[in-house]
């Protein structure tokens, strides 16, 4: 069980802090159950959750974990969807999205950032698919990052480019 004041990830709504833990009414009469409330980090509102949720939650990744990541970067291969028509890649992209982790985000930003270039090169655009997916990515890697970094969440992508560019060269 988490505790107040602890960073969490917390399904789809991102990095949340715990603000409390306590007995609830439970919806539909059945009497009170131990409720989780949390707070955004990056948007707005509460979330009352109860404690035992199906929703996927996990503790935010230590700034030890977010550097290794970060050297890791390169080394993480992208994942192809090549060929796949719009909705198998919206589903490919939402499969890896919904694993909420770090290395899958990686993943979808390198995929994309890939696709982009060979389309750029043929003097096309990326797909508005392609381009929905690495946003979300993009927002939930650096979200998570910002706060395992303890920096602005602005500078993350700076960040990770000022910490691989000497290992490119």
């Amino acid at each position: 069980m988490y505790q107040p004041g602890e960073m969490i990830v917390y399904g789809g709504a991102g990095i949340c802090r715990v603000e409390e833990v306590s007995l609830k009414p439970q919806v539909g009469g059945g009497g009170q159950a131990l409720y989780y409330t949390l707070t955004p980090l990056f948007g707005s509102g509460r979330v009352f959750i109860p404690v035992d949720t199906q929703v996927y939650m996990r503790p935010v990744i230590t700034g030890e974990e977010a550097r290794d990541l970060i050297q890791r970067m390169p080394d993480i291969e992208p994942e192809n969807c090549a060929g796949l028509d719009q909705r198998a890649l919206a589903e490919h992209y939402r499969g890896l999205l919904h694993t909420y982790q770090c290395e899958s985000l990686v993943k979808i930003i390198k995929a994309v950032y890939l696709k982009g270039q060979a389309a750029a090169q043929k003097g096309k655009k990326l797909g508005k698919t392609d381009q929905q997916f690495m946003k979300r990515a993009e927002e939930f890697l650096y979200e998570e990052l910002s706060v395992a970094l303890e920096m602005p969440k602005e500078q993350v992508k700076d960040h990770i480019l000022q910490t691989l560019e000497p290992a490119v060269l």
